[in-house]
């Protein structure tokens, strides 16, 4: 491992190449997103490059384009069955697996990959668990047609569920705003702690022109942590 990585930059190698480790083969894998997970998808090139058969469904274009580079064999979700194994990271995870995710962009195919499959591992450094969601800003994802109403609902509903003094933001502003994938938005919305997170995400998913939000409940199964001074830790959820 290299002498200049930070101990972060260690701690998310690490949790790589343990998600890589634990890969079998003839897996049909989820590929997630994110500087974990790119350190994933290379440790994983290495393991194909000794042998090891897999077949990867990117969630992202990113993604799917360094699994091609480090020669890791990659399908679209609608030529293939049902996933053995999804690996991605989070922004935040919470002690019953509840997660943030969406600060690379990717939320809507992230999630779509992530219940595509039978089983879901997040590979996290140990800055990503928490005792509760929401010092991440939570992303949605947002139509560009009339995404302006659709983020004054968005408030409404913020505010109408506690959360006082909501703060939207539209990432990459107004100049240049950041297009997912998909060609949609993305508000990122600081709210402070998220101590409900199921119902907000079922009401954020019925406001129109919401595509996707950025909490994804009930999905992982365990994680893998790459801790600071090199060990790896895994986690179960319930």
């Amino acid at each position: 491992m290299s002498s200049d990585l930070t101990p972060q930059d260690r701690a998310k190698q690490t949790a790589a190449d343990a998600a890589a480790a634990i890969v079998e083969d003839g897996m049909l894998l989820g590929l997630g997103s994110g500087t974990t997970l790119r350190r994933f998808v290379r440790s994983l090139g290495a393991r194909v490059a000794q042998g090891l058969k897999i077949t990867g469904v990117p969630t992202s274009e990113s993604t799917r384009a360094l699994a091609v580079e480090v020669g890791v064999p990659v399908a679209d979700l609608n030529d293939v069955g049902e996933l053995d194994l999804v690996l991605d990271g989070a922004d935040e995870i919470d002690p019953h697996g509840q997660m943030i995710k969406g600060g690379g962009g990717n939320l809507l195919w992230e999630k779509i990959v992530a219940t595509a499959g039978r089983r879901f591992v997040a590979v996290i450094d140990e800055t990503k668990p928490v005792a509760h969601l929401g010092a991440f800003p939570l992303p949605v994802e947002v139509v560009r047609f009339g995404w302006r109403a659709t983020a004054r609902q968005i408030r409404g509903l913020f505010v109408e569920s506690g959360f006082l003094e909501p703060v939207l933001k539209l990432r990459g502003g107004e100049a240049a705003p950041f297009l997912t994938d998909s060609g949609h938005y993305i508000l990122d919305c600081a709210l402070g702690e998220i101590t409900h997170p199921e119902p907000l995400a079922i009401a954020l998913d019925r406001i129109p022109g919401v595509v996707e939000n950025g909490l994804f409940i009930d999905i992982a199964r365990s994680a893998i942590i790459g801790r600071l001074d090199g060990t790896v830790e895994t986690l179960i959820y319930d």
